[in-house]
């Protein structure tokens, strides 16, 4: 199964799946990937949003987060372009099918999709070896994670994304696996927006037993409803690792920190 869905994303990306020499990543969890699969030489370009390995400090920069600079890109004459589809906008994502540059799309809504795009981005760079080990590797340490972290009944947990209108995290989301690793459900894994808006009156009545969030006012704000069972038992988590908002293969390692801090008895 898993050999017929990376053929599939292989045939789904634009351009023939030989090895490329000039790559522009459109994401800066793309770029971790290269990084990891040892092949940040083939890097030209890089769209910027947030800081940067090390290794890439150095590249021109095609623009930042939903602003593209196509002139610049152009300028690079990559022979792959790697996409996740939410760093750039609708039209100008049109601009790009238009350009006759090949692209691999990847926007992996859980870790199975993660390894999976992870050793398809490595075929195409001609790194299939390298990225076989580290796949193996993901997998392994998040089976065991997965062990280490289970449940018989999983705890009942709220991701907050931001309070003013509050957003959280659905099933589709990877944030959402990484919690089901951790031993939690995500109280609202049944909506399939990948942040959807929820009101306080729904996070009140499915009543989680943790809360995590970015933000500590976020957090000390919920201790005006005393009845919830995260308040009562002192369940309200600050998450400082930003590399759960980067499906790379760092996140299974932010994945470990956050079962951590969730179970630190594990």
């Amino acid at each position: 199964m898993r050999s017929f869905w990376l053929a599939c994303l292989l045939l789904a990306s634009s351009g023939s799946a030989m090895a490329v020499e000039r790559v522009v990543s459109l994401a800066p969890s793309l770029s971790e990937i290269v990084v990891e699969l040892g092949s940040a030489d083939l890097l030209v370009g890089v769209l910027d949003a947030g800081e940067r390995p090390s290794e890439l400090k150095n590249l021109p920069s095609v623009g930042r987060y939903g602003q593209l600079d196509m002139e610049r890109l152009l300028s690079l004459k990559p022979d792959l372009l790697l996409l996740w589809p939410g760093s750039v906008g609708p039209a100008q994502r049109e601009q790009l099918k238009r350009l006759n540059i090949p692209i691999f799309v990847a926007e992996p809504h859980n870790f199975a999709e993660l390894t999976v795009q992870i050793e398809a981005i490595a075929a195409r760079l001609g790194r299939s070896e390298r990225g076989t080990a580290l796949v193996g590797d993901l997998r392994r340490r998040l089976a065991e994670l997965r062990q280490r972290y289970r449940r018989e009944q999983p705890l009942r947990g709220f991701y907050q994304v931001w309070d003013r209108p509050l957003y959280t995290v659905g099933g589709g989301q990877i944030i959402s696996d990484a919690l089901d690793v951790c031993g939690v459900r995500n109280l609202f894994a049944d909506l399939t927006l990948p942040a959807p808006q929820v009101s306080v009156e729904a996070v009140l009545l499915r009543n989680p037993e943790v809360i995590l969030a970015g933000d500590q006012a976020q957090l000390d704000a919920w201790k005006a409803w005393p009845q919830v069972d995260a308040v009562v038992h002192k369940q309200l988590l600050l998450v400082t690792d930003k590399g759960l908002e980067r499906p790379s293969g760092q996140m299974v390692e932010a994945t470990a920190k956050l079962c951590h801090l969730i179970q630190p008895d594990r």
